[in-house]
């Protein structure tokens, strides 16, 4: 299993970051254009555990996959989302993006990714893999908040 760590400060809010992360299709699109579709499954009272399908666009391809709520946490000062879901039945993939209020106007990001291989030829793949996509992920996040700050 491979696992990468990043994390960033973002010049604007804990609740300006959050709506990209927890909310629409539309502001997740902001950034994760990949995924075109954001559809509720089975939606808990309590968050974990809901389950949606999304559709993911890669050139001409799009895959679809539940998305499960594994972890959720919506405080004033900190906010925690930690999903995962099964790629193409050959990954298994969680994502935790974690929120800390540095200030009114200023938060920590940190994202962390982990990828593990479900078929044993697919294990090579991750020998490749690089933390170049959490890094990019973790600057479109950042940009994309500051840029459209409320």
């Amino acid at each position: 299993m491979k696992k990468w760590t990043k994390d960033i400060e973002i010049d604007a809010s804990i609740e300006q970051v959050w709506t990209f992360l927890d909310s629409s299709l539309e502001n997740m699109q902001q950034i994760m254009p990949q995924v075109v579709e954001h559809k509720p499954v089975n939606v808990t009272e309590e968050v974990v555990g809901s389950v949606y399908r999304q559709k993911y666009k890669e050139g001409k391809r799009t895959e679809e996959y539940d998305v499960e709520t594994l972890e959720y946490i919506n405080g004033t000062d900190e906010k925690k989302l930690k999903v995962g879901f099964t790629l193409a039945n050959m990954f298994e993939i969680t994502a935790l993006y974690e929120l800390k209020k540095i200030n009114d106007t200023k938060t920590f990001f940190r994202y962390t990714v982990t990828n593990r291989p479900l078929k044993w030829f697919v294990k090579l793949f991750l020998l490749f893999a690089t933390e170049k996509v959490v890094v990019q992920f973790l600057e479109r996040v950042k940009h994309v908040a500051e840029t459209q700050k409320r």
